[in-house]
């Protein structure tokens, strides 16, 4: 069973190799060791390499059809961490574009072993660690564009939240729904002491829930990636069933 994005894929193309540019960019004008709170004991330096490496290790998911297990985890000698990076999301752009979305890939997920897996999870990927390196800077953060941020959520909940979780053996500690909503878009959580599952949902779906967390889109796929405190968004209703899904997030995507 393919899990379609929620925008099109030649989209999430422009947006790994425009991310990776802010990135890039970014990071030029901060002290490599400068420490980055939302990824506990990395530098930026840290940061940059990781998302090069990680660019490489899914080009190798696509082009060998297997997990890594060696490839080109560190920037050559003399080569800066923003060379590494960009050539990095330069080679896996030049994979992904040879793949349609719905050709077949290994991948991680049983839900998507597609091509276009790759495409959604490093856009967001990149995405979410150029805000790491905007916060940690202490910069004004690049705008989001509303339609990659509703894929983001998507992504957050079905991926770490419907399967990452199960595959971790991590569970909630009580029974509870929550609904989260951005742009007519929403979704249902639920968390129990047996499972974590989740579904896209319709605006009007009648189904009862607990809590309901709103918000702009990039503010809810930041706070969901926690990358944005509880003031971002809007919390209706049970705040403990809110508080439980953002912790649960936390153990799906450290």
């Amino acid at each position: 069973m393919r899990v379609a994005s929620v925008i099109d894929h030649g989209r999430l193309l422009d947006v790994i190799g425009y991310e990776a540019e802010l990135l890039v960019e970014v990071s030029r004008t901060g002290a490599p060791e400068t420490a980055v709170p939302t990824c506990p004991g990395w530098t930026l330096s840290e940061v940059v390499r990781h998302v090069g490496s990680v660019h490489r290790a899914a080009s190798h998911w696509v082009l060998r059809g297997e997990a890594p297990q060696n490839w080109q985890r560190d920037p050559v000698v003399g080569q800066t961490v923003q060379s590494y990076l960009r050539e990095g999301a330069e080679g896996l752009c030049d994979v992904l574009v040879t793949r349609t979305p719905s050709a077949r890939a290994a991948t991680w997920w049983d839900g998507d072993p597609t091509a276009g897996f790759w495409y959604r999870r490093m856009a967001h990927e990149t995405t979410v660690h150029r805000v790491d390196a905007e916060q940690a800077l202490g910069v004004e953060s690049a705008e989001i564009a509303h339609d990659v941020a509703l894929d983001g959520i998507d992504e957050a909940l079905l991926l770490w939240f419907g399967h990452r979780l199960p595959r971790l053996g991590v569970t909630g500690t009580r029974t509870a729904t929550v609904a989260v909503r951005a742009a007519g878009c929403r979704w249902l959580a639920r968390m129990t002491p047996e499972c974590t599952v989740v579904r896209r949902s319709s605006p009007d779906d009648a189904h009862e829930v607990d809590a309901v967390v709103s918000g702009e889109p990039d503010q809810v796929y930041l706070w969901l990636w926690g990358r944005q405190g509880p003031g971002a968004v809007t919390v209706e209703g049970d705040h403990d069933a809110v508080g439980q899904l953002w912790a649960l997030l936390r153990l799906a995507t450290r």
